[in-house]
């Protein structure tokens, strides 16, 4: 069932991370706040704390300093939740469900938007997908934010470019204003699935981009394993959630991959250079400090399409980028083999 989002929608924000931290930024300078609060959820006490006392979060984008008047902030998400009309979830894929364990409030009389670019570890699930199950979210009443954008460049106020995806565009549109900063240009899809999962898929790209620069490759072959990347984005996506009009050169699609593939801002690019420089995965993932949405989206990634498999095994959607990450990470793999293997596959 769709239901439409008023204008005076009360916003909030669940996570403290850079990206969460971005998009309250977002959401405190733009027009649409109309003399609202913007609710946060925020879990860890130090920062919780460091943000009342000097609207700061010390871990995050710390250069930004953030108006507290405009701020509902609190440690209790039931709270939050409970004053919201819109959450907008941002916290790491991989604390989604610990996030919302205690959560009393049904999030299926609010309108939902995912700002994760992950998956749900251990469900082979998307955000939205792991709402429907779990918490009785309609598509009607979720939404997805996707397009490049590096939280590092929003604390700049760099110039930006998001994508709000709702099943009902003038719920799209709502929230367009609601995100309309100076510093972000915003755009309205009604493909949220495609939207989604394209933000899924081009981090186990960009991580194929580190293991390859890590393994000394050069610019010439990075820009055919993107290319390739991209194509095999588009067959994924058309096999799987087909969507009339959809267009994967846009920002949402083929610009994201882009800035996670080439931005020094990527978590999964640097995830990936370390693995390609002889780094064991556990370790990357200890000195990445941040998690690389890459590690998760491969296996899910693999599993989803192994489901489609036809009656001899083999996967409907040739998917090679994707299966060599997979089995770097997961099958242990030896990276310079796997991508030496790999480059006979690309075109």
């Amino acid at each position: 069932m769709n239901v439409l989002i008023d204008k005076e929608a009360r916003c909030a924000v669940v996570g403290h991370g850079s990206w969460a931290t971005g998009l309250v930024k977002i959401l405190t300078d733009s027009a649409g706040l109309e003399g609202g609060r913007v609710g946060w959820f925020v879990r860890n006490p130090e920062v919780l704390e460091s943000l009342r006392s000097e609207g700061r979060n010390p871990r995050y984008l710390s250069d930004v300093e953030f108006d507290t008047r405009l701020l509902e902030l609190s440690g209790d998400i039931d709270s939050v939740v409970a004053g919201a009309d819109v959450v907008i979830l941002a916290a790491p894929s991989a604390f989604i469900k610990s996030y919302l364990e205690g959560l009393r409030t049904p999030l299926s009389e609010k309108f939902v938007i995912s700002a994760i670019k992950g998956i749900v570890p251990g469900n082979y699930l998307s955000v939205t997908e792991y709402l429907e199950r779990t918490h009785g979210l309609s598509l009607g009443r979720a939404g997805v934010i996707g397009g490049p954008s590096h939280a590092e460049e929003i604390a700049l106020e760099r110039l930006s470019y998001l994508t709000v995806a709702c099943d009902n565009l003038d719920n799209a549109r709502i929230m367009t204003h609601k995100l309309s900063a100076r510093y972000i240009h915003t755009t309205i899809s009604d493909d949220i699935r495609g939207v989604e999962y394209a933000a899924i898929l081009k981090n186990i790209y960009a991580l194929s981009v580190g293991i390859a620069t890590g393994l000394g490759y050069g610019d010439n072959f990075l820009s055919v394993l993107i290319s390739n990347g991209a194509r095999e984005m588009r067959r994924f996506l058309d096999g799987n959630f087909p969507c009339a009009g959809r267009d994967t050169d846009t920002s949402a699609f083929l610009g994201d991959l882009l800035v996670t593939a080439y931005s020094p801002f990527s978590r999964n690019r640097r995830f990936g250079m370390m693995i390609g420089k002889g780094l064991h995965v556990k370790v990357a993932q200890m000195e990445l400090g941040g998690v690389a949405e890459g590690y998760y989206a491969s296996e899910t990634v693999r599993h989803v399409n192994a489901s489609l498999s036809g009656s001899d095994g083999s996967p409907t959607i040739e998917m090679p980028i994707a299966e060599a990450v997979y089995d770097i990470l997961y099958g242990g793999a030896a990276p310079s083999k796997t991508m030496r293997n790999l480059t006979n596959k690309l075109i």
